[in-house]
């Protein structure tokens, strides 16, 4: 009796060490959920953390992450509305929302990449084909509505002049129907019906980078630079205009102050000889004779000096030089 005890026990020791050592538990951790399988087929399924049993050996346990994950498309090439290609990428958020649909449909994390890739790309490139560039760059009309107000100073005054006064128009760009973001919404709602069937939750879609294709590029480029062309010759028109009305107001100015110093000139030069005709008759009318002889003198200084010949001395101008009373 005490050796059937004894094996009895051996047999239960040896048929717990197997239990044990086949792993019946598994444990699952906070942000993951699990899904069971017996021989393939689901048997059970959860999400709440902590300490769970399993058959062993027939019983397989695969762990899902419950966070938000990341998908990060390849660029693609893709036409606008009118025609225009751009290079797009993007980025989406999900997560595992039932985790039996998961592994019925995708199985695996790897699996799930390949099928939300193939969709989001279709519903990316689906919305972008029948959208203008404008909503795909833009997300607001918000820059037809700012008033710019940038001024520049001409002039020693700093006059001010506003951008828009100078090109002689205000830019207004073409209005958006939708935008960027309504777009982004627009391709999360399309994924979002094709990917429900898998047991996830597509969050959104964003587009991460937008990027002009080669021909685009320098189409856009060749238009800024026709722009700025057209801008700057207005501001050249402009400062020669401003040119030649300060040439203008320059000039009048100079007439006016040789005006106003040609005038001061002539009223200074008659008061000097108004004074100088005074003092010659306050001069004359103390010694005549005197007086006479030196105007005589000043007179030969001024006039004999430009004669080559004199051909007669017999005339009263000569008095003073060959007259009795001259000598």
């Amino acid at each position: 009796m005490k050796q059937a005890t004894t094996r009895i026990l051996i047999a239960a020791g040896a048929m717990l060490a197997l239990f044990l050592i086949a792993n019946p538990l598994y444990i699952v951790n906070e942000g993951e959920q699990v899904v069971v399988t017996r021989f393939g087929e689901i048997v059970d399924s959860t999400d709440e953390a902590g300490l769970h049993v399993r058959l062993p050996f027939a019983d397989s346990v695969i762990t899902y992450p419950r966070k938000v994950m990341a998908l990060d498309g390849d660029s693609q090439r893709i036409p606008t509305k009118e025609n225009q290609f751009i290079i797009v990428d993007t980025t989406s958020r999900w997560k595992i929302t039932d985790p039996v649909k998961f592994y019925e449909s995708v199985t695996s994390i790897e699996g799930a990449y390949s099928r939300l890739s193939d969709i989001i790309d279709s519903a990316v490139r689906t919305v972008i084909t029948s959208s203008s560039l404008n909503d795909v760059v833009r997300n607001t009309n918000l820059i037809n509505e700012l008033q710019h107000t940038e001024n520049f100073a001409l002039g020693a005054d700093a006059e001010e002049v506003q951008l828009s006064q100078i090109t002689g128009e205000k830019i207004n760009y073409e209005a958006i129907s939708r935008g960027r973001q309504e777009l982004s919404k627009e391709m999360a709602a399309a994924a979002s019906e094709k990917v429900a069937g898998f047991g996830i939750e597509l969050l959104d879609i964003v587009l991460r980078q937008i990027k002009y294709s080669d021909e685009l590029t320098e189409s856009v480029y060749n238009r800024m630079i026709k722009e700025r062309n057209q801008i700057a010759q207005t501001f050249r028109s402009t400062g020669e205009g401003k040119k030649a009305e300060w040439l203008g107001k320059l000039e009048n100015e100079q007439k006016t102050l040789l005006s106003s110093a040609y005038n001061r000139a002539e009223t200074i030069k008659g008061t000097a000889d108004a004074e100088a005709s005074r003092i010659y008759a306050d001069a004359y009318s103390r010694d005549s004779e005197f007086y006479g002889f030196w105007k005589s003198i000043e007179s030969y200084k001024s006039t004999l000096g430009s004669f080559d010949k004199v051909l007669t001395t017999d005339m009263d101008f000569f008095k003073y030089l060959y007259s009795p009373n001259g000598r």
